[in-house]
């Protein structure tokens, strides 16, 4: 990768050895701290998404930004980063990359500059480094690289950076599966981070080949008010809402072979308040991790079991959170170990690594449940690793940014070439 690689990378080749020799570790390292030191909290991408378009459109690639919009519940307008590279054959397949721009708010524990992409021991440091900008990074070479060497792939080759994954919805990648560019592909690589939330321990290089899915629970429990001094004459519904919280953590949930098994963890108790009142009412929120076969009316029967065995003397009502739109949610998915996607990805990390892949499953949700439930895609995740994501003190090994560019550029040849 050079400042101007449509002038030095003019020679054809296929080969993914030869290719992967063209990404420069030095660079890509910079182009990961200048990513870095740009503050983007989610709803707040516009400065990283004018440099992912300005950087792609300086080498020629021909970017284009993609209008996110939802004004019903979060008032979110921002765009998304597209640029496509057109293979050959019409009928051969079309490969996603996909990273996310956006990071967490900065956490006010670091006792550094959150932002600077200090490097020591192999380490990156900075909010974001490994969620995700060290996969963002990768990817921006990874296509640099094939867009601008003479190289003809059969299939189209699709980059997108895109907005708002931390936040609720996921509104980045929600627009292009809404806009329907993801009816234009036949798979997806996330190159979010991988070991650190694969469902085992593994390490890399591997490939994640599936993620459980998401609901949250919004619960309203609606007691009756008294008098402080005299609670037995009211039913408090901050007392019933800790009962229901403590029983949903410890109910039974899905397992599956691949994905593990689903988890409940309350997140929010809201309520009372008045002095010397019972209270009323109280709103539980709740995380719902699931595995496949655990839809919205399975977890819902699941939670309204608990509420009866129970036997409360508060009323309950079991909703979700509201979504921009009924298929907003985070379903949980599986690829199959023989797509040919996993096939070509593996090969690419034997040519990088000279091992064969680690195989996991993801533990949370994120962009690749889109991608792999919704549009229905397989989808698999590469990413490097690191320590403390969404914490102070996060970090990326500098080794695996470079490698997962190297194995995504060997993987879309093997694929695609």
């Amino acid at each position: 990768m050079t400042d101007d690689p449509a002038d030095t990378l003019d020679t054809a080749t296929t080969d993914p050895g030869t290719l992967v020799g063209r990404i420069d570790r030095d660079e890509t390292i910079e182009l990961l701290q200048e990513l870095v030191r740009i503050r983007s909290p989610y709803f707040e991408e516009e400065a990283i998404t004018e440099f992912v378009y300005d950087w792609l459109d300086s080498r020629g690639h021909d970017p284009e930004y993609h209008p996110v919009s939802e004004p019903d519940i979060t008032g979110f307008e921002g765009n998304n980063v597209l640029a496509r590279l057109a293979g050959t054959d019409p009928d051969a397949p079309t490969l996603l990359l996909n990273a996310h721009m956006d990071t967490v708010e900065i956490v006010e524990a670091w006792d550094e500059d959150p932002l600077s992409g200090r490097i020591e021991d192999g380490k990156l440091y900075g909010q974001g480094a490994c969620d995700m900008k060290g996969g963002l990074a990768g990817i921006m070479v990874a296509f640099d690289v094939l867009a601008a060497t003479d190289v003809d792939l059969a299939g189209d080759l699709l980059f997108s950076a895109v907005v708002d994954e931390e936040g609720p919805y996921g509104l980045g990648a929600n627009q292009l599966v809404r806009d329907e560019i993801t009816d234009e592909c036949d798979a997806a690589i996330v190159t979010e981070p991988g070991p650190i939330l694969a469902q085992t321990t593994i390490e890399n290089p591997a490939l994640l080949l599936g993620a459980r899915g998401r609901f949250l629970y919004d619960i309203t429990v609606t007691g009756e008010a008294a008098h402080g001094s005299q609670p037995q004459k009211g039913t408090n519904a901050v007392v019933d809402a800790g009962r229901l919280a403590d029983a949903l953590a410890a109910m039974d949930v899905g397992t599956h072979e691949k994905l593990g098994d689903g988890s409940v963890c309350p997140i929010e108790i809201e309520g009372g308040g008045e002095t010397l009142s019972v209270p009323e009412s109280c709103r539980l929120l709740a995380d719902r991790h699931v595995v496949i076969g655990e839809t919205e009316d399975v977890v819902r029967a699941d939670a309204e079991r608990v509420v009866a065995d129970l036997d409360l003397d508060s009323d309950v009502q079991i909703d979700f959170r509201d979504a921009p739109a009924p298929d907003v949610r985070y379903g949980p998915y599986v690829t199959d170990a023989d797509d040919p996607l996993v096939n070509a990805l593996s090969s690419g990390v034997e040519t990088v690594t000279d091992d064969d892949p680690a195989i996991g499953y993801f533990s949370s949700v994120g962009d690749f449940n889109y991608f792999g439930h919704r549009a229905d895609l397989p989808t698999v995740i590469v990413g490097p690793d690191g320590e403390n994501i969404h914490g102070a003190g996060e970090f990326v090994h500098t080794d695996d940014v470079v490698a997962v560019a190297r194995i995504v550029t060997a993987g879309c040849v093997s694929l695609l070439g």
